[in-house]
């Protein structure tokens, strides 16, 4: 028998993505999606109503609805940023659901509460990633995939690498002097902060071109491969339209129609056999935004150490240092789906463990070479 956690967990996403689409139905300025939305929030409505029902026929209550803690900052980065900013999380969100749905129609016995159910949220959740995946300029089944770029990814991950690598020096560097030599502090922090910031931005930089080189080279190949054997190539492109369910005839006719144009013919090979779909970033913009975020990130542990001395400043540090984990993990929830604090409970021990080794590290070590 299914756990009915599991049946309330559903019921709360469900909720959810009806309160973020309702929430970019109401920033979305064009009416033909504007209208989408709302109906996809209708849609999730019912899928809420749908669970409710299971719950209370397994002998449970549904007390009313609130948004949960990671929902509530995907509204307010929709609201600061914009209704596109919401698609890939929603998009995320759908193929998860469309996971979850498929596992427990598998492990629920034919007959039991939420068998039928899971499989019928399952096709419907699915059809609306395609239409979120419509929207958002992206084909196929988008969450299969993953994806390291963005700009606010960056910035989140920036962010944490710089405070927790920093944090871990300035707690060694105490560790192994005394708290009264504060200006050693500073030394190693500063001197970790443009370390970790140049290092950062430099693989960032570095990924990024290295993605765009392979990127320039596949469609360079693609080129050729459409100049010296185009029949081939529109066959190829004809079998991928049918494979996305167009009938054979009409296939073979976009194809032939789409050969015409050899750039045409080039886009069409790019986006739907090679899969690049233009969300690649400046290499230059991925240094900074990353170095920058990282750079930071690492100041925090450092920055008491400028206005305080002694006691104070390592109270001050450590405070800070771990309120930031904290809330770098809730951050990080927006791109992995886990709930809001679990993400900065897990980070924030991230964090505490990293001071304790570093410290300790630190003490060995001034007594090793003392």
């Amino acid at each position: 028998m299914t756990d009915p956690h599991t049946f309330r967990h559903h019921w709360q996403d469900e909720a959810d993505a009806a309160y973020l689409y309702r929430l970019i139905a109401a920033l979305e300025p064009d009416p033909a999606r504007r209208s989408v939305y709302a109906r996809l929030a209708e849609v999730e409505d019912r899928h809420t109503a749908i669970w409710a029902d299971v719950i209370r026929a397994s002998g449970g209550t549904v007390g009313p609805f609130r948004p949960s803690g990671r929902t509530r900052l995907l509204a307010f980065l929709g609201r600061t940023f914009g209704a596109n900013f919401l698609l890939p999380h929603l998009l995320a969100e759908e193929g998860r659901e469309v996971k979850g749905y498929l596992d427990m129609h598998r492990s629920i016995p034919r007959g039991e509460a939420g068998f039928d159910e899971a499989l019928l949220l399952a096709k419907e959740s699915k059809e609306h990633a395609h239409e979120i995946a419509g929207l958002a300029g992206r084909s196929g089944e988008p969450w299969h995939r993953t994806e390291s770029g963005g700009f606010l990814r960056n910035v989140v991950y920036g962010f944490n690498d710089g405070l927790t690598a920093n944090f871990g020096l300035v707690a060694g560097v105490l560790g192994a002097t005394a708290s009264e030599q504060h200006h050693m502090v500073i030394v190693a922090g500063v001197a970790g902060l443009l370390a970790d910031a140049l290092s950062m931005g430099a693989s960032g930089y570095l990924a990024a071109k290295s993605e765009q080189e392979v990127y320039a080279n596949e469609i360079a190949m693609e080129r050729d491969e459409i100049a010296m054997m185009p029949e081939v190539e529109r066959d190829e492109l004809a079998l991928i339209y049918e494979a996305k369910g167009m009938p054979p005839a009409v296939a073979r006719a976009r194809a032939a129609e789409v050969m015409k144009d050899p750039e045409r013919m080039l886009a069409e090979h790019v986006q739907e056999e090679l899969k690049i779909g233009g969300h690649e970033q400046p290499p230059l913009r991925e240094g900074w935004v990353t170095g920058l975020a990282t750079a930071v990130g690492a100041l925090i542990p450092v920055a008491p150490f400028f206005f305080l001395t002694g006691t104070a400043a390592i109270w001050t540090s450590f405070v800070a240092s771990m309120a930031s984990h904290f809330l770098v993990g809730a951050g990080r929830s927006v791109f992995t789906g886990r709930g809001v604090f679990r993400s900065g409970i897990d980070m924030f021990a991230v964090g505490l463990g990293v001071a304790v080794v570093g410290y300790f590290a630190g003490e060995w070590v001034g007594k090793l070479i003392g």
